[in-house]
């Protein structure tokens, strides 16, 4: 049994979603790092667009499976194991995740190292969790080069990772590639704990602007992202956003008519 295991879940797509409530995500991530285990355990935020990825790619999909955790970023997977009868009990937003940690870290004194984005993006996040979280430890920063890295420039990075002795790693490089990262480093990496968190970076250093609290409990954080990132955004929100609801729905649909006569479905 892991640690995991007493939390409820949901399958979703054929990939396996943890519902973990915020204070929980973060016990979790403290105790992976007091165990010191001598492994890289590796935890998942996405929402609706991993799911899409990882229907589409069953190699991704095994990829969302490995994981140690996978957090609910978005209101999709949240109503989706509603529909399930299988409910989880909130969002845990990449952004969010870091925020309630830094304030925890700044009391056990736990470090962070922070990979991916720009070299401008580090440069004004570093300043702003200064400001924000004076007593955060940060190990070390690092922003890969555009493009493909090779096999030896990889190692290097993940080289300087280990060497800072961080207990945290966040991976901002976008899904699916920092999961593909992650899980690609995971055995030669040191640290305790892999997060990956895509646009969150971007969010706690200024440089995106995210959507009013009242928006992301609605559930409409994604229409807000849409409308301050249109070109980025377009084709995953409005073409694959349509079709991720039509096989979600249909997956919900396969997976009550398999049940046996008698089962009770949980409400919300």
């Amino acid at each position: 049994m892991t640690e995991t295991d007493e939390l409820p879940s949901v399958e979703l797509l054929g990939a396996r979603v943890h519902g973990p409530t915020m204070p929980q995500a973060i016990a979790l991530i403290e105790l992976w790092i007091s165990r010191r285990e001598g492994r890289c355990r590796s935890v998942i935020v996405t929402g609706f667009h991993g799911l899409w990825v990882g229907h589409e790619d069953s190699r991704f999909r095994q990829l969302l499976n490995e994981a140690d955790l996978f957090c609910p970023d978005g209101i999709a997977p949240i109503l989706l194991s509603r529909l399930h009868g299988q409910p989880l009990p909130q969002r845990v937003p990449g952004a969010d995740l870091m925020d309630g940690f830094f304030r925890r870290a700044e009391t056990t004194g736990f470090s962070s190292y922070f990979y991916g984005d720009t070299e401008e993006t580090l440069s004004a996040l570093s300043a702003r969790l200064s400001e924000r979280f004076p007593g955060l430890k940060v190990a070390g920063m690092l922003s890969p080069r555009f493009g493909t890295l090779s096999a030896e420039e990889e190692l290097v990075h993940v080289n300087a990772i280990n060497a800072s002795g961080a207990d945290v790693l966040w991976v901002g490089l976008g899904l699916p590639k920092q999961e593909q990262w992650i899980s690609r480093n995971r055995r030669r990496l040191n640290v305790p704990v892999a997060i990956g968190v895509g646009a969150a970076f971007g969010f706690h250093a200024g440089t995106v602007k995210r959507a009013p609290q009242w928006i992301g409990a609605s559930g409409l954080e994604w229409a807000w992202r849409l409308g301050a990132e249109p070109r980025k955004l377009w084709r995953r929100d409005l073409i694959d956003g349509p079709r991720f609801i039509a096989a979600a729905v249909a997956d919900v649909w396969r997976q009550r008519k398999s049940l046996k006569p008698g089962t009770r479905l949980r409400h919300w």
